[in-house]
């Protein structure tokens, strides 16, 4: 039995290669081109058949894996998930494309000049926002705040206030500024605590989880049984964030040590005593000179959840245009750990510029 998969990049696209490549993938499993438990062609291949970097391809993997498309399997690959996400029926979003293209033909608009108006509308992002919105983002460290203002701020129109929980009590008791937050957000830990000071502002609190890189996890999954790891960061309480993320993985082979700051006391004690260390590359310089070449460094600098950005995005396009939404809690999840290559900014095709592969190859259909 053979599989064949039809997708296209274009690289002169104002859409992402990434998001072109994740939305074509989602078509092809919605309309059955690849059967459900159907193992998936591999980055490298999929990578090479397109002609763009493999680090692209992993992280449209992982968008999938977090959407509910697909699944990893250790050891067999990544595949097709049995039950992957309802969404509106093929025929139905196909119709109601081919009748917006062809409502744009006949106002002498191409499909390129549609798909500009479209993103232009929604910002490249995920919500349709009228205008930068000020979020409130509520955090215990400085780091923390700089970490979590920079990716809602790269993935959102939003401006960010950044404020110490600390400092949240006393402007919370300021007199109310209509309008100025449309939304608060802060990371799981801190929701209970911040949802109690700002009750009385009738802000909605979204928490937001960051996460080990999915290669990250990849790597630890490699050692022997047995193997023990610490985790280091720049403030320690993201060390600890990111602690909390690797052991929500559940990787039966490695044993957490602890975490801590990449500084004092504590970081002589833990590179003693692991044989791994998952650090921030803000802490990676002190760490090597301290840890020399017997202990093994795995860089990690966390990706925000994009569920948590999705929930930000529903609430503010809500509130946009239908006053106040009501509170939402992503919970917590167990990570899986999936064949990916590092983290990377995006990049354009290795292929000459005007390029525009198209892959219509056929695949041996690979057996869990």
């Amino acid at each position: 039995m053979t599989l064949a998969i039809d997708l296209r990049v274009d690289v002169h696209s104002p859409i992402p290669i990434r998001r072109q490549l994740t939305e074509q993938l989602k078509h092809v499993i919605d309309t059955g081109g690849v059967p459900r438990d159907q193992a998936l062609p591999s980055i490298r291949e999929l990578a090479g058949f397109l002609g763009i970097n493999p680090n692209t391809v992993a992280r449209v993997v992982e968008d999938l894996k977090r959407s509910g498309y697909v699944e990893a399997r250790r050891g067999s690959g990544v595949f097709v998930a049995s039950a992957p996400p309802a969404r509106p029926a093929p025929r139905l979003r196909e119709t109601f494309l081919q009748d917006t293209v062809i409502r744009a033909a006949a106002l002498g608009m191409t499909a390129d000049d549609l798909a500009v108006g479209v993103l232009s509308l929604a910002g490249v992002r995920p919500a349709a926002v009228q205008g930068a919105v000020e979020v409130l983002l509520v955090e215990c460290s400085p780091p923390e705040l700089d970490f979590f203002a920079a990716q809602l701020e790269a993935q959102l129109p939003v401006r960010v206030d950044k404020v110490l929980l600390g400092e949240l009590a006393t402007i919370a008791r300021r007199p109310k500024q209509p309008g100025r937050w449309r939304a608060a957000v802060t990371s799981f830990c801190h929701l209970p605590e911040v949802e109690r000071l700002l009750s009385l502002r009738g802000i909605p609190v979204i928490a937001l989880l960051a996460e080990a890189h999915l290669e990250t996890l990849h790597q630890l999954a490699q050692f022997p049984p047995g193997t023990r790891v610490g985790v280091v960061s720049a403030a320690v309480e993201t060390a600890h964030n990111l602690e909390h993320s690797i052991a929500n993985a559940g990787l039966p082979n490695i044993t957490l040590v602890g975490a801590c700051p990449a500084e004092g006391a504590a970081l002589n004690r833990l590179v003693r005593n692991v044989d791994v260390i998952v650090c921030s590359t803000s802490a990676a310089d002190r760490v090597r000179k301290l840890a020399g070449p017997a202990v093994r460094l795995i860089l990690d600098d966390r990706a925000l959840d994009q569920r948590a950005i999705e929930m930000l995005a529903g609430l503010l396009v809500h509130s946009n245009g239908a006053g106040p939404a009501a509170t939402a809690r992503p919970r917590p999840r167990r990570s899986e750990a999936a064949p990916a290559a590092p983290e990377a900014p995006r990049e354009r095709p290795r292929t000459r510029r005007d390029a525009k592969p198209t892959v219509r190859q056929r695949m041996k259909e690979k057996q869990p």
